[in-house]
């Protein structure tokens, strides 16, 4: 599936805010920016409740999400720059390959049951989110029902560069 952009690592399809105050951050996204948002939903992943939202311009789309102290999106230390996402054809070779790349798992949330995982990326203060394309169609009818399949992340396409 092509999204008509160049293939490879600049196919992301997300960023994300990890925020203390959902509302507040939508706001000033869409006071400055003039980002429109689907509704916030709510949701649990193990422990941890959380709140998030997608913008509806996209991709790539703005994610905000709030989640519980201790939680994988925990901003209780302040609101930041998160991640950035992109769709898997394959999660489990994926994270492997990111991995060998210097990319370690920081929180996988296979085990719970969810098809996404978030390697970290120290030197950018970052994570990088694999999301399973198994769930893509869910997505799009959850926040973009009028937008078109999205491409997963090539790592060996032109843009990948070498595999050490």
């Amino acid at each position: 599936m092509s999204s008509g952009r160049t293939e490879g690592v600049n196919n992301f399809y997300h960023l994300c805010f990890a925020v203390q105050d959902i509302r507040r951050a939508t706001d000033d996204l869409t006071r400055a920016l003039g980002v429109q948002w689907g509704p916030v939903r709510t949701g649990r992943l193990g422990e941890w409740e959380y709140r998030i939202v997608f913008s509806v311009q996209g991709p790539p789309f703005f994610e905000v999400i709030q989640g519980d102290p201790g939680s994988p999106w925990d901003a209780s230390g302040g609101s930041r720059f998160d991640h950035i996402g992109y769709w898997s054809s394959d999660i489990t070779i994926d994270k492997q390959r990111l991995e060998e790349r210097g990319a370690a798992i920081e929180f996988d949330a296979c085990p719970y049951g969810r098809p996404f995982a978030y390697h970290r990326i120290d030197s950018i203060g970052s994570r990088v989110e694999l999301v399973d394309m198994a769930v893509q169609e869910g997505f799009r009818q959850a926040w973009a029902p009028d937008g078109a399949p999205m491409a997963a992340l090539d790592l060996d396409g032109p843009l990948a560069g070498p595999n050490p």
